[in-house]
């Protein structure tokens, strides 16, 4: 079942943080990668290559784990499951460039294939805890 982002996770996820995002690889072992992610209602979406490691996991498996991550030791970690979408124009990469990069221009990616990946979060766990959103979350 998809939850709602309660306010903190909004919070993080709007915030100026990177995220971390875990998948498994086909032997089971986990494959982290370093991301810029930005919400669309209670969804997280970023944007990836087709064709990446991670990507190809996320295919085979939907299942992800991601932690977004503030300082001084604030997270929220955002389980769940993923749905893939082309992105020919990519214009989730340029809005992620605009607001993770003051707005550089994105490197050339000849024969890049742009995706939009969506986290339908099933689970969210935060620290510092907050007592009324863990009860109803974890």
């Amino acid at each position: 079942m998809e939850l709602a982002l309660p306010d903190m996770a909004r919070e993080l996820i709007d915030g100026p943080h990177t995220a971390i995002l875990a998948t498994p690889n086909r032997d089971g072992h986990p494959q982290t990668s370093v991301i810029f992610v930005k919400r669309s209602g209670d969804t997280v979406v970023f944007s990836t290559i087709r064709g990446r490691l991670k990507t190809r996991n996320m295919e085979r498996d939907p299942r992800v784990s991601l932690l977004v991550l503030a300082h001084p030791g604030r997270y929220v970690e955002i389980r769940g499951r993923v749905d893939i979408t082309d992105d020919p124009e990519k214009t989730l990469l340029h809005q992620m460039y605009e607001r993770h990069m003051n707005g550089a221009t994105p490197p050339p990616e000849p024969g890049a294939e742009r995706v939009i990946v969506r986290v339908h979060p099933e689970k969210i766990y935060f620290w510092p805890p907050v007592a009324a959103e863990r009860n109803s979350h974890a």
